[in-house]
């Protein structure tokens, strides 16, 4: 059996667990709670499989220290508490009806999704096909890019995690909190940094995977760009979601990138804000 046809199986059994633990819990958060997992063991069979390659090994350390952080800050939220689905399958569910959504659970958020969990992993297939090619200098920097974005992504969710427990306090105490969103830090640059070091990082994951191969038209990019995508989606969502609740978060969105860093823009001010 070779290494890929393992992590196909891996795959399969997962999809197959996540959807019957969503059917019997009502909860569809299951394949979230092994969002950070999976592309480990992922990873970890590409670089047994190829012997124990230096590249491979690399790309599958730096993969358990993505996945380690996202596990923690996952927990540390109630990911993998009773009652931690995530908000946006509520707010879903209640736009769809029963039997609609629950075929969006098992095609999209079952399937398609732990599919992509493999996808993305597949630069690493890539890099077994190739195991031979030497490791160097471009893997060392690739590996201190990843690290980079792997710490920005760190400081990006300790700021919304400081942000969000003092805005619980404000709460419990019985003020107003405000501002009523995060937009200080990583934030003012981007109104969503940690999505921007999230794929990022699984882009430097493909570029290991063209390293091994000399080039970059390899059809592994497909699980980075599909990974983009949802992104993309994810972001158009959950923004929808925080303007209904957040008049003021149209002002944030006019003056600040959505996902890649950059200087904030100039608020504008009317002439009757100004008098």
């Amino acid at each position: 059996m070779d290494a890929l046809l393992v992590c196909l199986w891996i795959c399969a059994g997962t999809c197959l667990a996540v959807w019957l633990l969503s059917l019997i819990t009502r909860d569809t958060s299951w394949v979230d709670r092994v969002w950070s997992i999976v592309p480990v063991a992922y990873l970890w069979v590409f670089a047994a499989f190829s012997g124990m390659d230096p590249r491979l090994v690399l790309m599958a350390v730096l993969v358990t220290l993505w996945g380690a952080r996202l596990t923690f800050n996952f927990a540390r939220k109630g990911g993998y508490a009773p009652g931690g689905e995530d908000y946006r399958w509520a707010v879903l569910r209640a736009r769809m009806r029963p039997w609609q959504f629950q075929v969006f659970n098992l095609l999209f958020i079952t399937v398609y999704q732990n599919v992509l969990l493999l996808l993305i992993t597949l630069p690493a297939f890539t890099a077994l096909q190739h195991a031979g090619t030497p490791f160097g200098a471009l893997d060392v920097v690739l590996g201190v890019v990843f690290l980079a974005l792997l710490a920005g992504e760190t400081i990006a969710d300790q700021q919304q995690w400081e942000f969000h427990r003092w805005k619980a306090e404000e709460t419990a105490a019985g003020r107003t909190p405000h501002p009523r969103f995060l937009q200080t830090g990583l934030f003012r640059l981007s109104r969503h940094p940690n999505f921007f070091f999230e794929q990022a990082q699984w882009w430097v994951v493909f570029l290991f995977g063209a390293v091994a191969a000399g080039t970059v038209l390899d059809w592994t990019v497909i699980g980075a760009v599909l990974l983009t995508l949802l992104f993309i989606g994810s972001t158009a969502f959950t923004e929808g979601i925080s303007l209904s609740k957040y008049p003021e978060y149209a002002d944030y969105r006019r003056t600040t990138s959505a996902i890649v860093p950059w200087f904030p823009r100039r608020r504008e001010h009317s002439p009757a804000a100004a008098s």
